[in-house]
């Protein structure tokens, strides 16, 4: 039996386990996916040694960096973006790292997005806005990241005023904030200057409905989780894990 799975800190909450188990079973797939919870990426190796019959991996928050000096090769697209969140193993034992996120975010953008939609903000600036600024970039929207430290490259919270939050009506929250069980939680942006040009793409999926979508939904703004992006990315990487 192959076996694949998600490498993560605190994932008890992935879809990822739940939605690959029940495409193995459904599609007569002899396959196990697990969940690899690591308190720290350095335990990777030793995952590597102990683990049996495995094929391939996801790689979520906090990792999707942390991940590549570990990687024998990086696809062109994964290396441009800077960030894996999935792993093929071949048969050889060579690790090679791609990046499925900024395929599943564009696909899950498409449908929402309108004309007036040129502009948008990042919350955040990990793994996943990495993605999400490659899939901008290829769908021709400008993009400036939100922060909480000060760049030459991004706003901080603070900065967000009524004339920012008009220009920029396409919002996406690449933060974990939010996140079950830490639902009350959302990024510091003044949802009161939201209104019904407003897109907001909360990367979360869990709850499905998270703080900051909910204040923008109080707005009239329109807005949507991050669930059908990673059935997209999903079933992506379930393509490289078997190509």
């Amino acid at each position: 039996m192959k076996t694949y799975g998600l490498i993560g800190k605190n994932i008890d909450y992935s879809f990822s386990r739940t939605y690959f188990n029940q495409k193995f079973s459904s599609e007569k797939i002899d396959a196990i996916y697990k969940n690899f919870d690591l308190e720290d990426i350095a335990e990777f190796p030793k995952l590597l040694r102990e683990g049996k019959n495995i094929n391939g991996f996801n790689v979520t928050i906090p990792y999707k960096e942390a991940i590549i000096p570990y990687l024998d090769e990086i696809e062109d697209t994964a290396k441009e973006i800077g960030a894996v969140n999935t792993i093929k193993i071949k048969g050889n034992g060579k690790l090679i790292g791609y990046n499925t996120d900024f395929f599943g975010f564009s696909e899950a953008l498409k449908s929402y997005l309108k004309p007036h939609h040129t502009k948008a903000l990042i919350l955040g600036t990990g793994g996943a806005s990495k993605a999400v600024s490659y899939a901008l970039q290829k769908l021709g929207i400008e993009f400036t990241y939100v922060s909480r430290s000060k760049s030459s490259h991004n706003f901080i919270y603070s900065d967000l005023t009524p004339e920012i939050m008009e220009e920029y009506d396409l919002i996406i929250n690449c933060t974990p904030l939010g996140t079950f069980p830490n639902i009350e939680q959302f990024p510091p942006i003044p949802t009161q200057f939201l209104t019904s040009k407003h897109l907001i793409f909360d990367l979360i999926y869990n709850p499905s409905h998270t703080k900051l979508m909910k204040l923008a939904l109080n707005q009239n703004a329109e807005v949507t989780n991050g669930l059908t992006m990673l059935e997209f990315q999903a079933e992506k990487a379930w393509e490289i894990w078997n190509q």
